[in-house]
This record gives structure tokens, sequence and C-alpha cells, in this order.
């Protein structure tokens, strides 16, 4: 399978999953809009719109982050139509506020269907399952979708609801254009709450940069059309940043993601749970592409083969 092949599935996937949920003219509400510096979930977003607007052929009814719902303002704008939560890595007890954002929806929207976008699931408490479990058992339409298999058997196993394996929503934004390469080697790490801490090597080895800081001159603004033009510069800075490199090493899932959208090969690392792993087992890109490493020593061998052969 060809990388366009491989992209192209994904994409066919995507658009078939989302048509079971809407159709032209259908009216929905899209939650949980990323109001942060990370470029992953603001692909994410991006994609999630992008399937939503061709299949329906309008925009959102409704958007809001998980500190700026408004129950009253979400049923006077959208009296009618499904509520997508934004997918991602958020589905568990490492990002507390968008799981209880979530807890909530499912608490207080129970008029209509509710569809949890592409996520993974990952409890470090085990214990911490119960209240959301509790919550999906209640609701009388939610519909989980989930990025790899280890988070569709927890689902099937302590949630009662209707769950599907799915890849995830950035790979709808489709192939990415990129500019000449400004090194050999750039190194895309976490330094969040999921990183791994690998030591990373010197300056002079390797470019190493995170995705966590917005450029000073981000949009400003809160209502939808400023949040998808945060969105898209978000995702703009991180296309940019990883197309410095001829050869990207990330512990970053969309660190993978956009490199395979830009087309450049990358050896990747896994976060603290196996994320990227348990993604790339699900949804395997092809050799060419992408190369799977356990130590930072392995990946600049590596990094530093895929430089020699281009």
């Amino acid at each position: 399978m060809t990388n366009s092949d491989h992209l192209g599935e994904q994409r066919a996937l995507l658009s078939a999953l989302y048509r079971t949920h809407v159709e032209l003219g259908s009216r929905y509400a899209l939650v949980d809009f990323p109001d942060h510096a990370n470029v992953g979930d603001s692909a994410i977003w991006l994609g999630e719109l992008a399937l939503l607007r061709q299949i329906t052929g309008r925009d959102p009814c409704y958007v809001s982050t998980w500190h700026d719902f408004d129950l009253d303002a979400f049923r006077s704008a959208c009296s009618d139509g499904i509520l997508f939560l934004h997918g991602g890595g958020n589905l568990g007890d490492i990002w507390p506020h968008h799981q209880r954002f979530r807890e909530d929806i499912l608490a207080r929207v129970r008029d209509r269907p509710v569809v949890q976008l592409p996520q993974s699931i990952h409890f470090r408490v085990p214990s911490e399952v119960d209240q959301f479990a509790a919550l999906v058992a209640d609701h009388p339409d939610f519909v989980l979708y989930v990025r790899d298999t280890r988070s569709l058997d927890f689902a099937r196993e302590h949630l009662a609801c209707s769950s599907h394996l799915a890849p995830d929503s950035a790979y709808a934004l489709g192939e990415q254009s990129r500019d000449a390469a400004q090194c050999d080697v750039l190194m895309l790490m976490r330094t969040d709450d999921e990183r791994q801490g690998y030591a990373v090597p010197s300056a002079d080895t390797a470019t190493v940069v995170d995705w966590l800081e917005d450029d000073a001159d981000l949009p400003v603004g809160v209502d939808a059309k400023a949040r998808e033009a945060q969105a898209v510069a978000r995702v703009d800075r991180g296309l940019r940043l990883l197309a410095r490199g001829r050869v990207v090493v990330t512990d970053r899932l969309h660190g993978h993601i956009l490199a395979d959208l830009l087309g450049i090969p990358h050896v990747v690392l896994d976060n603290d749970y196996g994320k990227i792993a348990a993604y790339l087992d699900a949804w395997p890109a092809p050799d060419a592409i992408v190369t799977r490493a356990s130590t930072i020593e392995h990946a600049m061998v590596l990094a530093k083969q895929l430089v020699g052969a281009r």
C-alpha cells in the first residue's frame, strides 16, 4: 500500500463514520473546542469540521470549549440535532477538565444523540472509570468512537454503549504540501504530562522542539469563526515546524499523523502509556513513511539511516 492509499483509506472510513450520524442539511453542535496551543488537538478539530461541513453543507449551530459551554445558549442555537464531542486523547483521568466536561454533557444533554468522536481511552486509576461508566449506562443515546483496539476492548468491557473503532479525524485534512527542509533531523518531543522522560540528544545532533506555545499573532475571539481561525493558525504552525526536518523523530501521535500527511519519513517513540503504538497497531502506515523505536538511541540511528537514504 502506498502512503496515498493509506491516507485515502482513513479518510474514506472517517467519511462513512460521520455519514451514519448526519446528512445534507443536518443540524449539529460540536463542543470541547481545544482552546490551547497543542497542534494535534486543533488538527483533529479542523478534520471534524471539514467532514461535518462536507456532509451537511452547513456550519455547526453551536460551538464551545469545555469551560464556556452554556446549556441554555446551546438549546437556543441548536433546538435539535446531534451533539458531537471533540475527539482526541483525553478520555480518562490524565486531562480531568475535559473528562469532567464530557461527563457533564452526558448528565445534562439527554434529549438527543451524543456522539463521542474518535478518542484514546486511558485511566491511570481504574476506579476513576466508575462515574463515567454510570453516566454512559444511563444515557439514552450515546455512541463512542475510539482510535485503537485497546481502547475498544476497554470500552466494551466497562461501558454500556455502542462502541466502534475509527481513525483519528485529523486524517480528514488530507495530504499536505511542504517547503524545503532546513535540517536533517527534527525531534518533536513531548514536554507535558504524557512524556516518557526520554533524554533527548544535544542541539548539535538534532533540532529538538515541542509545539505547546502559540504564535504572538494568534487570532483572538471566542465566536465560532475566531475559534476556527485559531485552530487553522495552530495547525499551520505545526506543519511548518515539522516541514523543517528531512526526517522527524517524535513521541507525539499527531507528530506522526501530520508527518504522515506531509509525506515526511519519521521515527516514532511512544508516550507514557503506549498511545502511538496502539494507534499504529490499529492503523499501520507504510514502512517507507514511519519506523518505530523504543529508545532515543535507536531512534537516532534509524533517523540517520533515513537521512542517508534520501
